[in-house]
């Protein structure tokens, strides 16, 4: 992790410049009849009946690509088999193929894991990664294909002793940016009972329900002269709120939800700061450094598209014509592969007559002929997607940047799309980007600067608990607990289920508190409510498991980890668990079969390691236990090899 100079006082950037001018129309967007909770998603094939044409050629975009299931057809990898290793755990991983069934199989000491692969995610312009999805939990695997360099590597984030291996959770946040919605079970983390292939209309348009019923039932709408209300047309939106759309997913960063909100509540049309507020870390010493999905934040920071808003006619049809916005240069339904490039080209001789173009390239001695967007827009690599180089979408003379010696300091938490955030969407940022991203403590210091003013205020609750216990200080937060008043009175507060489980990660969090504390029964209590709220987050029915044990309720305990394995059978835990139970009451022969299926799904883990060398010892097989010694104390090695990576990084 980089280390930023600490300054003494961090403020929250609201915005720059451009992010404060408002380009809003006339036009009352809320007048959407598709706004309306009535309204339903009819999916891809409906809007197909009437729009054919644009069907056929949106079905070849990056978007309509975006996501579909592991078959020959849908990877952009030709081959057979692909190997990558993981060169600080040491494993093995490798691609194959069994008829049109993808696998990817684990390789470390003896034992080898395969699982299949259920889906692919990502259109093959740029990567190609994998997804298992065993009874509807969806994890990522730990192989992806980076198609413009056409090599197998680490996915983004497992590398430099990052390796999750297959046990990235893939959230709502991640599925509702790279597809359609899918239907998510409440009360979970990743497990979901429907899931649909690809990015569809009603992303960019809204759901259609009453469209169609409409056009079913009465004349359509002249388009030409006027805004049919039944369905969104982001060409008619004003500049701010088509920009929402592409924002949703192409404004990559720290997203925090508004208070009660989830990722299924914004819709074309719809502000999206009032549901989604997204920030990025400033860095001064930065300013050609970006993210992969970071082109409506570059493009905004452009001369060209600060330059255009102060054409833009708020009363005309289609108010963006006048300005640069990401549809001006992007046909939606078009794939960029078949957009050529004197099509990118006139977009820029509008404003830049070619007159005037020509005498500077002549004078520069370049080709007037020339690619603007080669020049302008040129392509480098992200900073967060290793082997995959992006249009720069900040449009600029092209003028060489060395590589300054000079340290990069932490500015602040940039809002991106809302100039001014409430306070708790301020503190939530800070974080959310020291648990998943920056594990900075200025971080928590600039929570703390927000949140100090605000200890009494009981709303304000879960921020506190959150940022204790991501302090690890649970006296703290267990005095937090009771100046609130103990935990009845925060459950009358904190008692939501919602597809964040903000809520039940409250009640978590106050548990491990306790358990830290030497409070078993108090943890138990938190911890029972923390499955209450989110009954499919087997982390929490595990914890609660391991809580009835210690309690000698062992009959309870059992029962939840069999229901855990029937579930997700992929749950190294429970089978860990209840190998220790049988290991507890000696009958070593179940033992053996849980904590070698334990070992199985992990065999990084020393608490499992630990208990077959105790299993072999008690059955005198002293080669075994000695086999299984020796791999414990490597993987406490590995584990160091992987606490220096984080750190060198």
């Amino acid at each position: 992790m980089n280390r930023y100079h600490y300054y003494s006082v961090l403020l929250l950037i609201s915005g720059f410049w451009h992010a404060c001018v408002s380009t809003d129309a006339t036009v009352n967007e809320h007048q959407y009849l598709n706004h309306a909770d009535t309204a339903k998603y009819v999916g891809i094939t409906t809007c197909k009946t009437c729009h054919a044409k644009i069907f056929e050629t949106y079905i070849k975009t990056g978007m309509g690509q975006s996501f579909g299931r592991a078959q020959v057809q849908k990877t952009a990898f030709k081959g057979n088999v692909a190997k990558v290793s993981d060169s600080i755990f040491g494993a093995l991983y490798t691609m194959h193929w069994d008829n049109n069934r993808m696998l990817i199989t684990e390789s470390y000491e003896a034992n080898k894991l395969t699982l299949p692969v259920n889906y692919i995610i990502g259109s093959g312009q740029h990567t190609n990664s994998h997804i298992s999805a065993l009874q509807g939990y969806c994890y990522q695997m730990p192989m992806t294909y980076y198609t413009q360099q056409k090599v197998w590597d680490l996915p983004p984030g497992f590398e430099s002793g990052e390796n999750s291996r297959f046990g990235r959770k893939l959230s709502l946040e991640c599925i509702s940016c790279h597809n359609a919605f899918p239907t998510m079970v409440l009360g979970s983390e990743n497990k979901y009972s429907a899931m649909p292939e690809g990015i569809d209309c009603e992303r960019c348009h809204g759901p259609g329900s009453i469209h169609v019923a409409l056009r079913q039932s009465k004349s359509p709408v002249d388009t030409a002269h006027e805004i049919d209300y039944s369905i969104v047309n982001p060409a008619k939106l004003s500049v701010d709120r088509q920009f929402d759309i592409c924002q949703r997913c192409h404004l990559q960063g720290n997203m925090v939800l508004a208070e009660g909100a989830s990722f299924y509540d914004f819709k074309p049309g719809m502000r999206l700061s009032d549901f989604i507020t997204v920030f990025l870390p400033r860095f001064s010493n930065a300013d050609q450094s970006f993210i992969m999905a970071s082109h409506a934040d570059r493009l905004k920071q452009s001369a060209c598209f600060i330059n255009s808003i102060t054409k833009v006619n708020p009363k005309a049809l289609k108010p963006y014509k006048n300005a640069l916005t990401c549809v001006s240069c992007h046909n939606p339904h078009v794939s960029v592969k078949a957009t050529g490039t004197a099509s990118f080209n006139n977009v820029c001789m509008s404003c830049h007559h070619s007159s005037t173009i020509n005498t500077i390239h002549t004078q520069r001695n370049i080709n007037a002929q020339s690619n603007c967007v080669q020049c302008h827009m040129p392509k480098s690599g992200s900073s967060d997607i290793p082997h995959v180089s992006i249009h720069d979408h900040k449009i600029q003379i092209p003028i060489s940047y060395a590589h300054s010696k000079e340290k990069s300091n932490f500015m602040g938490l940039q809002a991106i799309n809302s100039n001014a955030p409430p306070i708790k969407t301020r503190i939530e940022a800070y974080l959310n980007q020291f648990e998943r991203f920056q594990s900075s403590v200025y971080m928590l210091d600039s929570a703390y600067n927000l949140l100090k003013r605000h200890y009494r205020n009981t709303s304000f609750g879960r921020l506190w608990i959150r940022y204790y216990y991501l302090k690890s200080d649970y006296l703290a937060l267990l005095e937090y607990v009771n100046i609130c008043g103990g935990t009845q009175s925060l459950l009358k507060y904190f008692n939501s289920k919602d597809f964040e489980n903000r809520d039940a990660w409250m009640w978590y969090h106050i548990a491990e508190a306790y358990t830290q504390q030497k409070k078993p029964m108090d943890a138990l209590k938190a911890m029972e409510t923390a499955v209450l709220l989110a009954p499919y987050n087997h982390e929490f029915l595990n914890k609660k498991a391991v809580l009835l044990y210690n309690a000698n309720r062992l009959n309870e305990a059992v029962i939840i980890w069999s229901a855990i394995l029937k579930e997700e059978p992929g749950f190294a835990r429970a089978w860990l668990n209840m190998g220790y139970y049988f290991l507890d009451h000696n009958q070593l022969d179940s033992a053996r079969i849980y904590l070698k299926k334990s070992y199985h799904y992990n065999p990084f883990h020393v608490t499992t390691l630990s208990n077959l060398e105790r299993l072999y010892n008690m059955l005198n097989k002293n080669d075994s236990a000695r086999y299984y010694k020796a791999l414990k104390y490597k993987v406490i090695e590995l584990t160091k090899r992987q606490a220096q990576a984080k750190t060198s990084t």
